[in-house]
This record gives C-alpha cells, sequence and structure tokens, in this order.
C-alpha cells in the first residue's frame, strides 16, 4: 500500500504536514477528514514530481470560461461533483482536464472545493480560492462565482490593451533593425567594393555607413550581439531580484508616457481586485495581502503592504496610500469616503471602471501618436543608408556629365 505526504490546516486553523498510509488519495481524504484536517496539498511518496505543479498551461480565458459555466450549473442546481465532471469531460485542454478531475475526486473524498482548489495553485490563485471559500462560507457561491468570471474577464481585457500598446512600436522596431542590418550585412559591401573600384570621392554619411557595414560584418558586430543578448538576460535575473524588480518597476512608473499609463493600469488592477475580493466576504486584511501580491508591480506591492499594517495597528486606509505617491489624489480621495461611509467595495469598482475607461482611452491616444512617429523612423532611418549609398554615385554621374 502506498504512504502518501500532506499538507493541511487542522480545525484550528494551524498547519500541520505529516506521512500517512492509504490505498488511494480519496482514501486519505477520508481518514485526514476523520481526523479534522482539511487538506491542502497529497503526494505519493516518491512520486512528488508528477503531481499538480501542471497549471501553467491554462490561460485566462479558458479560467473565465470555466467559472462563468461552473457558475450557471451551481445557479441551476446542479451537485458539485456532477459539474465539475461534465466541466472536466467538456475541456478542450488536457492539463485543465486533470487539474478539475483531481479538483472532483478531492471534493468526493469530502474536502472543500477551496481546500480541493488550493492543491492547484498555478491554475486557482490565492485570490480565486479565497473567493470560492467566502462564497462556500456564505452560501452564495454562484453568486462569487459570476463575480470571478467578471473579474477575470476584466483583467484579460486589461493586459491586451497593454499587450497592444506594446506590440506595435516594439514589432516596427524589431522590423527596422532586421532591415538595417540586413542593407548593413549584405547590401552596403556591395557598393563599397565598387566604389573602390571606381576610385570614387566619398562624402561622409556614406563614409560613415560603410564604417558601420564593415564593424556589422566584423567579429566585432557579433561580440556586440552577444552582449546585448547577455545584458538583457542579466537584466532578467536582476528583475528576478526584490531590488531589481522594484528599482526597474519605480523606473517604469516614472516614464513620460508608458509611465502614467503602467499607473493607470496598476490603479484599475488594484482597486478591480480589491473591490472584488472584499465584495465577495473576504477580510480586508487578507484581501489586501492578496490584492498586493497580484499588483504585478513591486512599488504597489509595498504600498498596499504599508496600508495593510497601517489597518493592523488601527490606522485609517488612506493615509498610508497618500504617502505613497504611487496612487492619484483622487483615488485616494474616493477610497477615504467609501472608508466613511462604509461602501468601499462600491467606491473600489467606481475607481476601477472610470481607470479601465482610461486605459482604452490612453492606449488609443499612443498608438494614434505612435503610428506617424515610427512610419518617420523608419523611413528616415533606412532611407537615409539608402541615400548615402546612392550620394556617390550623383556626384559620379555629374562628372562624367561635365566632361562630356
Amino acid at each position: 500500500m502506498p504512504v502518501f505526504t500532506y499538507r493541511g490546516t487542522n480545525r484550528a486553523g494551524a498547519s500541520v504536514a505529516g506521512e500517512m498510509t492509504a490505498a488511494s488519495k480519496t482514501e486519505l481524504q477520508s481518514l485526514l477528514r476523520r481526523q479534522q484536517i482539511t487538506p491542502t496539498k497529497m503526494s505519493e511518496k516518491g512520486k512528488e514530481v508528477n503531481l499538480p505543479t501542471f497549471g501553467g498551461g491554462v490561460n485566462a480565458k479558458e479560467l473565465a470560461v470555466f467559472t462563468r459555466q461552473f457558475s450557471v450549473m451551481i445557479d441551476a442546481g446542479l451537485p458539485l461533483v456532477q459539474c465539475l465532471e461534465i466541466l472536466a469531460s467538456q475541456q478542450e485542454n488536457k492539463l485543465f482536464q486533470k487539474v478539475l478531475t483531481g479538483t472532483r475526486g478531492a471534493v468526493e473524498g469530502g474536502s472543500t472545493l477551496s481546500a480541493a482548489m488550493k492543491q492547484y495553485p498555478k491554475v486557482f490563485d490565492p485570490l480565486y480560492s479565497n473567493m470560492v471559500e467566502a462564497g462556500e462560507t456564505g452560501g452564495i457561491l454562484d453568486t462569487i462565482l459570476q463575480r470571478l468570471s467578471s473579474y477575470i474577464e476584466k483583467n484579460v481585457k486589461l493586459k491586451a490593451a497593454v499587450k497592444s500598446a506594446l506590440i506595435y512600436p516594439i514589432g516596427v522596431l524589431t522590423i527596422a533593425a532586421a532591415v538595417i542590418t540586413l542593407l548593413l550585412w549584405k547590401v552596403v559591401p556591395i557598393f563599397a567594393t565598387l566604389f573602390a573600384g571606381l576610385g570614387v570621392d566619398l562624402p561622409l554619411p556614406t563614409k560613415i555607413v560603410i564604417a558601420l557595414s564593415n564593424f556589422v560584418g566584423s567579429i566585432f558586430g557579433f561580440l556586440i550581439v552577444v552582449a546585448i543578448g547577455a545584458g538583457i538576460f542579466g537584466l532578467k535575473v536582476w528583475y528576478g531580484t526584490p531590488q531589481g524588480r522594484y528599482a526597474l518597476d519605480s523606473m517604469v512608473l516614472k516614464l513620460p508616457v508608458i509611465g502614467i499609463l503602467m499607473r493607470k493600469i496598476a490603479v484599475a488592477r488594484f482597486t478591480r481586485t480589491l473591490g472584488t475580493l472584499i465584495s465577495s466576504g473576504v477580510p480586508i486584511l487578507e484581501g489586501l495581502d492578496i490584492t498586493a501580491k497580484t499588483s504585478g508591480n513591486a512599488v504597489v506591492e509595498k504600498a498596499l503592504l504599508a496600508v495593510r499594517r497601517s489597518l493592523e495597528e488601527g490606522k485609517s486606509l488612506t493615509e498610508p496610500l497618500k504617502e505613497s505617491s504611487v496612487f492619484p489624489g483622487m483615488v485616494t480621495q474616493m477610497i477615504s469616503v467609501g472608508e466613511q461611509t462604509g461602501a468601499m467595495d462600491a467606491m473600489l469598482q467606481k475607481i476601477a471602471d472610470f481607470y479601465e475607461d482610461e486605459v482604452d482611452s490612453a492606449v488609443k491616444d499612443l498608438l494614434t501618436a505612435l503610428e506617424p512617429i515610427m512610419i518617420v523612423f523608419l523611413g528616415l532611418v533606412v532611407g537615409g543608408v539608402v541615400i548615402s549609398m546612392y550620394l556617390p554615385l550623383f556626384s559620379l554621374i555629374g562628372k562624367l556629365s561635365n566632361a562630356h
């Protein structure tokens, strides 16, 4: 009979861990339930690698569709296990299908839905599982699932707005770099050989372009490419450290145009997440902790953790927000009004709606402004290289005309 290792919480809410012999995970759950232990993770000893860490392949759209369908089924009165079984059988993503099947098995074994979902943190993050837990406790699981699906859908829309703002300039710059490299590497050397054979006096722009071409074609050009790659890799590693992440995120927020956009996105995400959690019955301290971890920006995360500490000390919610200088004055004022009137969740949702519209407008304005700038930039750079190659030819044609 296999031996399982487990982690969970006991009746007092304390974390427990240990080993137990059982025929299957379902039997193990039943044994733990008898001991009043709610399991959060179970793995067969020696096979831990094969167990549920496979959530990375489930995207937000798939999760939103699942959540919406799940809420409709629960609202229609279908049993929880049957809902999970139907949704798992209809799921095209095999990875997600395994997760839902595992969740159904845990629920069949006596686990709560939230505890079963916590076994798959890469699919059901703390925000998701905590909201489900609040829905189970309050008997409003269908309502909570509807709020979750709306939240995920709006979050997907927000991410799409960011991508559309970044894809265009990055795409244009990549194409420009590829075209210029190709010209310098393959085309310019042909002209340089021609000019050397004709003995033409080269103007300064042509000399600069030929020098760049020689550099690109030499070993130094290859070393520069390697150095750039190493620099990007080093920057990525540094961003993985708390200090690097904070420094880079802080720098991004201070950029002239992109910084304003990223600040609006951070405010929209923070208010939408916290508002959804509070309206779902999650305690505000726990909600702030989850919101900080899912903010996507180290500066915002630090500010929200400071707010959490302030609340723990019995102070106001708005003072640390003002001191952080991350959130606009209007946001802190509206949160202060929500705090005083007891309508914090509604106020946060209104702020989120406003700033999501602001993000959409900012992205449209940015793309409208960038399009002509990128076209002019591409034309000047590529056109400049081409014209510099033809200048000696114009000079040569002029001399031949005068000779005749």
